[in-house]
């Protein structure tokens, strides 16, 4: 009877853990990693400004959209970080709820949900982000193309484009620059078997350290964190919009839907959207939601304007809405 008590209790608490710690914290924001976007920085502010104690969390979008949607009827996460196409999914899912945050009203129209279920913080310029120590004297590429040269073979990752949000940014620019469409993503496809044959590595999750210690010499990714590598990280690092051109991506946030801790859920989703907080995002080379000037220090740390000019930016509702065909392919053709 003994054992079987030590057994029933030592059962109990495996169950009751992960609740008890999410209860520890003051809010809980499902993909908000340390490494990715200096959300690291970020978090510290809060808990310095507001109090507030936000774990670090390793999902990406399509991870912690799931992780959402299987919490439904017993919410522990209170705020959602996605790539707007999952911020987009989220809401027709109905894992969100309406919130217009403080300084709501200066985001563009194109960059927040009109009934205010999602709203972009900050958006990042897609292109390779490139560990030119790892290169072993190979040149950086400067075109999509370049990436299917034998000479790269076993350098390139990208994320996966079926899950991350990044992953699926990624194929939309190679696509775009290459020749497709919403309705046709043919040139991706071509692209991605191509570039198979290069031994590619596919990693799931953010991949910033894995770029930093040379075991990914180049990787999709966004500006702010190749300009945080060169600027913050030891070794020789390079951002690069491909000759053929890329796009912008905005990331958002969502109020879980009867999230447990709402209203304090509510008061960091207005301190991401702060002045304050918009700076903090630029200190990270993030382009803030809300139209303020970015620091002199920081914009002669980007690539000139002219580069930037190749990137554009596309109707992500359309995008969302071919993005469950273009995985459907990806996976059948490509995986």
């Amino acid at each position: 009877m003994k054992v079987t008590r030590l057994v029933l209790a030592l059962l109990a608490l495996v169950v009751l853990a992960p609740s008890q710690q999410a209860k520890a914290a003051d809010v809980i924001c499902y993909n908000c990693p340390p490494e990715w976007a200096d959300w690291a920085s970020m978090l510290k502010a809060i808990k310095t400004d507001l109090g507030y104690d936000i774990p670090h969390d390793n999902k990406n979008s399509g991870q912690a959209l799931a992780q959402i949607l299987a919490e439904k009827s017993n919410p522990v996460g209170d705020i959602g970080y996605f790539g707007v196409t999952f911020g987009m999914k989220a809401k027709a899912q109905d894992a969100l709820e309406a919130y217009r945050p403080a300084n709501w009203d200066q985001v563009p129209a194109g960059l927040k949900d009109a009934d205010g279920y999602w709203t972009t913080i900050h958006s990042g310029t897609l292109g390779l982000f490139v560990n030119k120590d790892a290169l072993g004297g190979k040149p950086v590429p400067a075109c999509w193309k370049d990436l299917l040269k034998p000479d790269y073979k076993g350098m390139v990752g990208y994320l996966d484009p079926s899950s991350a949000a990044v992953g699926y940014v990624g194929a939309v620019a190679v696509n775009l620059a290459l020749g497709g469409s919403q309705s046709n993503f043919d040139p991706a496809l071509s692209f991605f078997n191509d570039l198979s044959k290069n031994d590619p590595i596919v990693p799931k999750q953010t991949s910033y350290a894995r770029v930093v210690s040379g075991e990914i010499p180049i990787l999709f990714d966004y500006d702010f964190n190749a300009y945080r590598a060169k600027y913050t990280e030891k070794g020789n690092f390079e951002f690069v919009i491909p000759c053929e051109g890329s796009v912008v991506f905005p990331y958002v946030v969502g109020l879980v839907k009867n999230a447990p801790d709402k209203d304090k859920a509510k008061k960091v989703i207005d301190y991401l959207l702060s002045d304050k907080g918009q700076a903090i995002w630029t200190n990270a080379y993030l382009r803030p939601a809300r139209p303020i000037e970015l620091p002199e220090a920081v914009k002669t740390k980007f690539l000139p304007d002219s580069d930037y000019a190749r990137a554009k930016s596309v109707n992500w509702g359309d995008m969302e809405t071919a993005q469950k065909a273009f995985v459907d392919r990806y996976l059948s053709e490509v995986r």
